[in-house]
């Protein structure tokens, strides 16, 4: 067996170990990730906005919409469209997650209590917003390394509110552009081609 073999095997094993010991999922995911293996996007447990711990699981047989947001990028006013999606399709199936994140321009730099209070104040958002992550770089996040680097769309988020779309069976089915509206066409069609899909 070679010394890489045997210090990824090593690796894996201690952080499922690790894991064990201290009931950490995270550092569970972590070591899974940095070992290459393949994960399913329902296996991530994510804090929502005020902290508590949310298991995407919980939107199995769900179509999801996942958005990395910031409250002071050009493209904040996304926020209507995708309450207007939300409002419009919520009901047949559709979630949207959005997951602040400060890589892009510093246009995320308030702590989750000032995202919250902004996002609820000035957008009145219903859907589920979580807790403020990193989505690219070193300390990008195992769900975001997932989306892009072992999903059918692999590559780096480009800015702020690019949108991944998921099937109600956990499958990541498209990748739109960071300046693509959530109410274009091309992105309704999708959401309901879909949610048509029991």
């Amino acid at each position: 067996m070679s010394r890489t073999l045997l210090v990824a095997t090593g690796m894996l094993l201690g952080g499922i170990l690790l894991g064990l010991i201290d009931g950490s999922a995270q550092a569970g995911q972590d070591v899974m990730m940095m070992a290459g293996k393949s994960t399913s996007l329902y296996d991530f447990t994510m804090d929502d906005i005020d902290g508590k711990p949310i298991n995407l699981s919980q939107y199995r047989g769900k179509a999801l919409l996942l958005v990395n947001t910031a409250s002071f990028c050009g493209n904040t006013p996304q926020y209507s469209d995708l309450q207007a999606l939300y409002e419009q399709y919520n009901d047949k199936g559709l979630e949207i997650l959005a997951f602040p994140a400060n890589n892009f321009g510093q246009q995320e730099p308030g702590t989750n209590e000032e995202i919250k209070s902004f996002c609820f104040t000035k957008y009145s958002l219903t859907f589920p917003l979580f807790s403020k992550i990193s989505v690219k770089g070193s300390d990008k996040h195992p769900l975001y390394q997932y989306l892009t680097e072992q999903s059918p769309f692999p590559g780096e988020v480009e800015w702020n509110f690019q949108k991944y779309l998921v099937d109600r069976s956990g499958n990541i089915v498209g990748r739109f552009h960071h300046r693509t509206k959530p109410l274009a066409p091309e992105v309704v069609k999708e959401v309901e081609r879909i949610l048509a899909v029991k």
